[in-house]
């Protein structure tokens, strides 16, 4: 029973640390399985630590680590934000590329916005225009919250291909395709992903958001470690959104976006007008309405008629004109540059490791030369277990509570195994002791103890006469005295005494008997003389 408190307490203890890390529903693709496992201890990360500018393979759209140190092909903003006063309308964000501040990967750099409060937006141009045709969209980058984030955004743009695209006037309203990634405001923690489909008929394009992640996106935000971000799209129209290469939304672009793809094929007649003689309650009481004879109070109180039809002139629906149905909604318009114009009460979030390419292969090998190592550097420098475990319960004291049961019902169960106890024992001792077996004497041995018997019997009679009177009186006394009652578990035992009393009786006397034929030589035997007395209960 006491191991079982134990172990279920450890379980407690396990469960809730893990609630805080862990979430269910998730389709995990390990990172080990993708690149080479690497463990290292922290006081070997310099020696074992041999990092190079990431390499590109295969077909790529566009690829960005900073190592270089300068903003090569990238464009500050100068554009300013419509509906605003002009002090907050400006894009005057700054941004620098620094080093990580912790866990650094030495010769590795990233874009980090720098300024609070202030609008940023930079872009690049894309070394060829990605098409969407036949082949997959694969996204991908790293963004680390050094100082977490209090309100604020870290996804990026990918800008239309339109013949007035200007860098230089990139803003807000500017055209994009798609937009990916982290976003936080207030306690809402999201990761977008949006794309804009272009109407058919119209020309107009339309916002579609994904369904959202069924995870907590939180810890991507507080934890101060860098994350992967990848999106792919795929031909068939399916799409998938990972963090740290786990998968963590996907679906259909046709059936999991809002609002979907293909309008509705009709629509509310914009000309149709309630009746004069309307009634704006839903329902209304008939006042002809009568139970019938045959009511059953257990059925439900009300059914839908079947012959029930709208009367004439009932709001009515229409063929919707801008209908339409697109059974390929990844055939999207094209993009020629990739854009981060965002609003942060927060600085120093840092960017890395930008890729657009068509292969999955391509951005696993980028990841595994890039993010890889910041990785195995967190994790290197990870604090221990205690230092864990009170992280852990700065958002959650009641997880104080569960450490100390933890630790206090080992210690109670140890100290009760290890304690001496004293145990008390409801009756005496009954084993009975066998009497020990009489030796066969020597003939001076039994000369000696004749005399004694000898000068014993020759004592004066009134002093043995004496001892009987208060023997008798003792009798007496204990005659007057009422029994005592004992339990059936006493009577047995005393029982077995009388019997192991007799037989051992007649065992010592055999041997007496053995014993004296066994020294009769010379002047005979010495018959010893015995005195018993017996008292009868």
């Amino acid at each position: 029973m006491r191991f079982q408190v134990f172990w279920l307490c450890l379980g407690l203890l396990f469960i809730s640390i893990n609630a805080e890390f862990m979430d269910d529903d998730v389709e995990m693709e390990n990172f080990e399985e993708n690149s080479e496992e690497i463990d290292v201890n922290e006081g070997e990360l310099s020696s074992e630590i041999k990092y190079k500018t990431p390499q590109p393979i295969g077909e790529v759209y566009f690829a960005e680590t900073f190592d270089s140190g300068r903003l090569a092909g990238w464009v500050l903003s100068k554009a300013k934000k419509d509906d605003m006063d002009e002090e907050i309308s400006i894009y005057d964000g700054r941004w620098e590329i620094e080093e990580l501040k912790e866990n650094q990967v030495p010769g590795d750099r990233g874009l980090v916005l720098k300024s609070r409060a202030k609008h940023h937006a930079i872009s690049a141009v894309l070394a060829k225009p990605f098409i969407f045709a036949d082949k997959p969209l694969i996204v991908q980058y790293e963004v680390n919250f050094q100082d977490g984030i209090d309100c604020g955004g870290a996804y990026i743009k990918l800008l239309a291909d339109t013949d007035d695209l200007i860098l230089e006037n990139f803003y807000d309203r500017t055209s994009y395709i798609i937009m990916f990634g982290p976003d936080k405001c207030g306690e809402d923690y999201k990761l977008h992903f949006i794309f804009r489909h272009k109407h058919p008929k119209t020309g107009v394009f339309e916002e579609k958001h994904a369904k959202p992640p069924d995870v907590d996106l939180k810890k991507f935000f507080t934890d101060r470690k860098t994350h992967l971000y990848t999106l792919v799209m795929n031909p068939d129209d399916t799409f998938e959104v990972l963090v740290d290469q786990t998968v963590v939304n996907k679906g259909s672009l046709l059936e999991d976006v809002v609002p979907p793809i293909n309008p509705p094929k009709e629509i509310e007649d914009p000309s149709d007008k309630k009746p004069e003689e309307w009634d704006e309650r839903a329902k209304i009481p008939d006042p002809r309405a009568v139970k019938p004879e045959d009511w059953d109070e257990s059925e439900p109180a009300q059914i839908e008629d079947s012959s029930a039809v709208k009367p004439a002139g009932c709001p009515r629906k229409i063929p919707n004109p801008d209908y339409f149905e697109d059974d390929h909604p990844f055939l999207l318009t094209s993009f020629s540059a990739l854009g981060l114009e965002l609003w942060s009460m927060t600085a120093d979030i840092y960017f890395d490791n930008f890729i657009i390419c068509s292969e999955k292969e391509v951005a696993d090998h980028w990841a595994a030369d890039g993010w890889r190592w910041k990785i195995m550097i967190a994790n290197a420098n990870e604090p221990g277990v205690l230092k864990q475990l009170m992280a852990a319960a700065e958002g959650h004291p009641w997880l104080w509570l569960i450490y100390l049961i933890t630790a206090g019902v080992p210690i109670a169960l140890i100290t009760s195994f290890c304690w001496p106890r004293k145990v008390k024992k409801k009756y005496k001792d009954t084993e009975y002791k066998k009497t020990d077996i009489c030796i066969p004497q020597t003939k001076g041995v039994l000369e000696q103890e004749g005399k004694e018997e000898k000068a014993a019997l020759e004592k004066p009679m009134d002093l043995e006469e004496e001892k009987k009177q208060s023997d008798g009186e003792m009798l007496e006394k204990e005659e007057e005295s009422e029994p005592e009652e004992k339990s059936e578990e006493e009577i047995e035992i005393l029982e077995g005494q009388e019997e192991r009393n007799k037989s051992n009786k007649s065992g010592s006397e055999d041997e007496m008997k053995e014993a004296d034929e066994s020294t009769g030589s010379g002047d005979g035997p010495m018959k010893s003389v015995r005195k018993r007395r017996v008292r009868k209960d």
